[in-house]
């Protein structure tokens, strides 16, 4: 018999190191003799979009396409530290170092093209595809790469996250910042004769502050739903006396797409005050919460509790042998 049942999770994270550790991203930003815009920055890219982030940043504050952003990262001979690709921090701290990076070097540029153009102030000057002009007299107008000719145009910026050691004795304190909020909805089926479980639906609002990038978020929606997906239902590194015994991809189960059911999703812009154009990470908070929401459909489904994951059709069929067992002995 198949039976279905509906189950939902939610969860707020504190994204970044947290707990007063010092969590610190550094950028620079530099305009090369050619008038090409460079962003260095040690953030490493791992999947999540943060080299399609940081351009959308930098392009927007300079007046450029993304495509005209050089992006230099993963090289300590050339880029500052951004701190570790964990905690769902890259998009908000080292954003927002580059955020800084790409406004500092907006101000030494403008400044430059003052002098350059013999204005009295930098009030009007406007930022478009590599040149600096006048919005009242377009014609008076430099070049980046004219600008660049006169001397350097690098700079550099830190950005510094604000938390606060939470107090020892009374748990008090401000450990994180900022916090996002995720919840997800689900569907499963349940066979009572084969104990497997089937995903068939799956709904998620996401908290993201600001969204940067919708495709790319919810590209981490779906990744995010599929291992824990997997963390729930399949993936067992099989310990046994500290050894792994499911240690190749023929009996370590991971999901794949016809696993993964279409996700109806839902994005929530409540803009972070300090993120960069008020954008939050997401990373992690985007898996958290599916385990459990499949957990609870499936006690919706059936009526039993698992306290164990994964919950694989065998765990799922001797669990039912036990209700059944203690349904009989109460009656």
């Amino acid at each position: 018999m198949k039976k279905r049942g509906r189950g939902i999770a939610s969860v707020h994270y504190g994204t970044g190191y947290g707990n007063g550790f010092p969590d610190v991203s550094t950028a620079r930003a530099e305009v090369s003799k050619d008038g090409s815009i460079i962003i260095y920055i040690g953030a490493t890219e791992v999947g999540q979009g943060a080299k399609t982030i940081f351009c959308q940043m930098a392009a927007e504050i300079l007046g450029v396409e993304t495509y005209d952003i050089h992006f230099v990262c993963e090289d300590t001979s050339q880029t500052p530290d951004a701190g570790t690709a964990a905690a769902s921090r890259q998009t908000y701290n080292s954003g927002n170092a580059v955020k800084k990076a790409a406004e500092s070097l907006r101000q030494m540029l403008v400044e430059r093209a003052q002098k350059h153009l013999q204005l009295n102030s930098i009030h009007d000057l406007a930022l478009e595809d590599h040149w600096i002009y006048l919005k009242d007299y377009p014609k008076k107008r430099v070049h980046f790469k004219d600008l660049a000719g006169e001397g350097t145009l690098l700079v550099e910026e830190t950005f510094t996250a604000q938390t606060v050691k939470m107090d020892e004795e009374t748990g008090e304190g401000a450990p994180y910042w900022p916090y996002t909020f995720c919840c997800y909805g689900v569907e499963v089926e349940v066979d009572t004769e084969t104990g497997e479980i089937q995903v068939i639906r799956g709904v998620c609002a996401q908290d993201v502050g600001k969204a940067i990038n919708p495709e790319l978020i919810e590209g981490q929606i779906d990744g995010g739903f599929a291992m824990g997906l997997g963390y729930g239902l399949m993936e067992d590194l099989g310990l046994s006396n500290g050894e792994i015994r499911h240690s190749r991809f023929a009996n370590y189960l991971i999901p794949t797409a016809l696993d993964v059911p279409e996700l109806e999703k839902f994005i929530i812009e409540d803009l972070s005050s300090t993120g960069p154009f008020g954008a939050k990470g997401i990373g992690e908070p985007v898996m958290i919460p599916a385990a459990p929401a499949i957990l609870n459909a499936i006690y919706d489904a059936i009526g039993i509790r698992f306290y164990e994951i994964p919950v694989t059709p065998e765990r799922v069929l001797i669990a039912i042998k036990e209700a059944q067992k203690e349904e009989k002995h109460d009656t």
